[in-house]
């Protein structure tokens, strides 16, 4: 049990060096990146945190600890990817909402140059 909380605070630093480069080299954005700073935070202190851990694990009523670090995990990175799910769906509309605008402004600029000629 102790190896898989160690491997699980290896993977969150992981994910915090991975998330902090990606600011760092503009990969992310800032308000994006606080969620997952946040996460492997959560992570990383719950792992390293045991009787933390028991804690949440007896609030869940879940038998073993690990299992409880992962439930509440996966839970937080399932929000999050729907929350980025929205996120992205909002952007491919005002994408197509965009691209006609210039479609339209592009028919009107063809038309007061044929109207000029």
């Amino acid at each position: 049990m102790d190896r898989l909380l160690n491997v699980t605070t290896g993977l969150s630093v992981i994910l915090l060096i991975m998330v902090l480069i990606s600011v760092r080299r503009a990969h992310i954005r800032v308000e994006y990146s606080s969620v997952w700073l946040i996460a492997a935070g959560a992570m990383l202190v719950l792992s390293r945190t045991r009787p933390l851990l028991d804690h949440v694990r007896n609030l869940i009523g879940l038998p073993d600890s690990p299992l409880a670090l992962f439930l509440v995990a996966a839970s937080f990175f399932l929000i999050m990817f729907f929350r980025f799910s929205v996120i992205v769906s909002h952007l491919r509309d005002d994408n197509i909402a965009l691209a006609q605008r210039v479609a339209i402004l592009e028919y009107h600029v063809q038309g007061l140059r044929n109207h000029e000629e």
